[in-house]
């Protein structure tokens, strides 16, 4: 019989070095049951050649897999690029005889624009938009839940008296706070106009629903500058966290906001040279610097920066205290759900000048997300730092289907460039929303379409039923857009059969609250959220109770009937790549590749009953048991077994859990697999260890040459040579 293909995504950085090693394995097991495993590449840099031509649009093809009930796709973690990460791909494959264009960052004609709106499409989120097209089931796997416990990472102690605190706007001019909200009764065209000038038309379905909101940038303006005067009050360090990376238009916007209101007397008074240099705040220190390079005032510049950061107070949290790297570096440097767990993580605390852990304020602008943060710092101020040994879990279902909510606004956020009102109208006229606004404002629709709502109340009915715990959906009425879902949530929990299930509607505080208390009793709670706080929740959570959000399951059951399983949530370890570029060291850890391929397997299963590949799926839960009680994962120190070993221990152990297995046909193929690789343990270790500290050229960072890579990821000839003979 004939069983379904897995698509693996061919990603970026640490994650698709790491294929080059594990994907043969992964290969020469499956195959063994009739499973294929192919590579679609939707890394930037092949997004950024399908974009001029160069290259077949991977993306929109697996657009058309997630359509399809057999749909099974392994995807890893992708860069959402900012813009310097793009200019930086682009001249990468450039020297590499690629004849593509620069990105015009201020296009002068016709043509740039049009070169700029081909490049815009693999900024930020491209990625996840297009393949999540169901809702989100992200919860820790047994096995990895009792091995944090048993053998517990550490968390920083929070101080007695701890001045930590996370400084939000309250509703005051915020996205919270200006949003309003209607259902679309029929499928039609909505247009959203500024003084009648038309900005967007969109095709709205029946039952969607469509919020209007938009950030005074006086009031943020105003906000930023109060949180840096209570910093130098209270003595904590100052920091800003934002989602550039995601949220691609209204948060750099914010960012280069604080970055002028930060350093407002050195933007007063080069104004003239820093417009002559097209210098653009929202891309931080970093980008600001290559502008200045080679001008006559460069120095005097750079001095005057300087001369703010060392000031008396307040103190700038640091992205690199070595570099002299401040939270202002860029846009994309400070990403909200990686920093805050680490805020947390670290006792309130992060990194000054001087490479000194020090208590921070974390400045979160909107209320809708900040909300969240504060109450997680609170509760470690009043309560102290939670104890992984016996800390309860938190899953989460997510809705995110069909680009639902905030991360679907791209298309649809403005900078405002006059002052005036913008109407939200429906095709026959009707005005639906309209708000006043000023010039500068960030005013932006989100979308939820009802099919996604539906499924996502059953998915949180399902595990609930499953988990026999309370299941919490994370909405405020108060706020217009959860008051809408507060409604649909209701009458879709009505076709289901709830009896014996605690299943409650919360505020994002109060959620908060009653979830942080069953944790620290040790009690496990479903939460089911919206797409943002689904993105923040799954990294918070997991980094505390986990150390890593990159080990949680990730499984995104398809709308359609197929199966996306998600790896790495903690995202694409740029770190990492240059560690192992420097030393051949790669410590990124592929557990999450390891149980995303067991829940892939298992899906085919489900559907495809066949005693080859049930063996193979158990075998394979067997072997990633063994990984984490054997504690095989890489260690961050170049000399140790890295990454590479790591795929040879998961081999090993798949094998034998073959060779001792309940299908007679695998155990004689794997007998001899098994015990070539346990003969060679010695000789296949010392032979991956033979590259460490050594540098590796791979060709490239954004597009490696892959004979390169996959040399520097597959040392081991032994190794190479019984897989390969499987």
């Amino acid at each position: 019989m004939s069983l379904p293909k897995i698509i693996w995504s061919k990603i970026d950085e640490a994650p698709a070095l790491a294929t080059y090693s594990l994907l043969p394995i992964v290969n020469a097991f499956t195959k063994a049951a009739g499973v294929s495993v192919v590579t679609s590449d939707i890394s930037l840099a092949g997004r950024v050649l399908s974009a001029m031509g160069k290259a077949e649009n991977n993306l929109a093809e697996l657009g058309n897999v997630v359509q399809e009930a057999d749909g099974n796709i392994i995807k890893l973690p992708n860069i959402s690029a900012s813009v310097g990460q793009l200019k930086e791909c682009i001249a990468e494959l450039q020297g590499q005889g690629f004849e593509i264009p620069d990105y015009p960052e201020n296009p002068a004609n016709a043509d740039e624009e049009a070169i700029q709106a081909k490049y815009s499409t693999c900024l930020g989120s491209a990625v996840n938009p297009v393949l999540r097209e169901g809702n989100s089931d992200r919860r820790a796997a047994v096995a990895v839940k009792r091995f944090a416990q048993n053998n517990p990472h550490r968390l920083r102690a929070f101080s007695e008296n701890s001045k930590a605190y996370v400084a939000h706007m309250n509703g005051d001019g915020d996205f919270y706070a200006n949003e309003k909200s209607v259902v679309i009764d029929n499928a039609q065209k909505v247009t959203i106009a500024l003084n009648g000038t038309e900005l967007k038309t969109i095709d709205a379905l029946d039952g969607e629903v469509l919020d209007g909101t938009y950030m005074s940038v006086a009031k943020l303006k105003t906000f930023i500058a109060k949180t840096i005067e209570d910093a130098k009050a209270n003595d904590v360090l100052w920091s800003l966290h934002l989602k550039a990376t995601m949220m691609k238009v209204s948060d750099p916007i914010m960012f280069g906001h604080a970055f002028t209101v930060f350093f407002q007397d050195v933007f007063t008074k080069y104004a003239d040279t820093f417009a002559e240099l097209h210098v653009n705040p929202n891309q931080g220190m970093s980008d600001l610097e290559l502008k200045i390079a080679g001008h006559a005032l460069e120095a005097e510049i750079k001095s005057a920066f300087q001369a703010v950061v060392e000031s008396d107070a307040p103190e700038i949290a640091m992205v690199d205290s070595d570099k002299g790297q401040t939270n202002f570096n860029a846009s994309n440097d400070v990403i909200i759900d990686a920093s805050m767990p680490v805020v947390v993580r670290e006792g309130g605390k992060q990194w000054n000048r001087n490479g000194d852990a020090k208590e921070c304020v974390a400045v979160i602008p909107d209320a809708s997300y900040g909300l969240f943060y504060e109450e997680m710092v609170k509760d470690c101020v009043a309560n102290g730092q939670y104890d992984v040994s016996t800390m309860g879990s938190v899953a989460n279902v997510g809705l995110m289907a069909q680009k639902a909510e905030e991360y679907g606004s791209h298309p649809t956020t403005f900078e405002m460039a006059e002052a005036g009102k913008v109407t939200v109208t429906a095709e026959d006229g009707t005005e639906l929303m309209s708000f006043d606004v000023e010039a500068g404002d960030i005013w932006r629709m989100s979308r939820a379409k009802d099919i996604p709502i539906k499924d996502w109340v059953r998915l949180a009915v399902e595990r609930a039923s499953i988990e026999k715990v309370p299941t919490i959906f994370w909405l405020d009425s108060n706020r217009a857009h959860d008051a809408q879902m507060i409604k649909k949530v209701n009458t879709y929990l009505a076709d289901h059969d709830t009896d014996g299930l605690d299943i409650q509607i919360m505020d994002v505080a109060a959620a908060t609250r009653f979830t942080n208390a069953r944790v620290r009793e040790g009690k496990n709670t479903i939460a089911v959220t919206g797409n943002v706080l689904r993105d923040y929740l799954t990294d918070m959570y997991p980094i505390l109770e986990l150390g890593t959000s990159a080990k949680m399951l990730s499984i995104v059951p398809l709308l359609a009937g197929g199966g996306l399983y998600e790896t790495g949530a903690g995202g694409s370890a740029p770190k990492h790549v240059d560690q192992f570029l420097k030393e051949g060291h790669l410590r990124w850890d592929s557990l999450g590749e390891f149980l995303a391929l067991a829940e892939s397997l298992r899906f085919i299963g489900r559907k495809h009953s066949d005693e080859k590949l049930q063996a193979l799926t158990e075998a394979l839960d067997l072997a990633n048991d063994g990984y984490l009680d054997n504690n095989k994962a890489p260690s961050r120190k170049a000399g140790e077994p890295d990454n590479k070993a790591s795929h040879f221990f998961v081999a090993q152990y798949w094998a034998e859990a073959l060779a001792n297995g309940s299908n007679a046909e695998l155990a004689e193929k794997f007998a001899p697999v098994a015990q070539a690789l346990k003969d060679n343990e010695a000789k296949i270790i010392e032979e991956l260890l033979s590259v460490e500290g050594k540098a590796q050229d791979i060709g490239g960072y954004y597009h490696p040459n892959d004979e390169l890579a996959e040399k520097a990821m597959r040392p081991s000839a032994t190794l190479n040579g019984i897989i390969d003979g499987i």
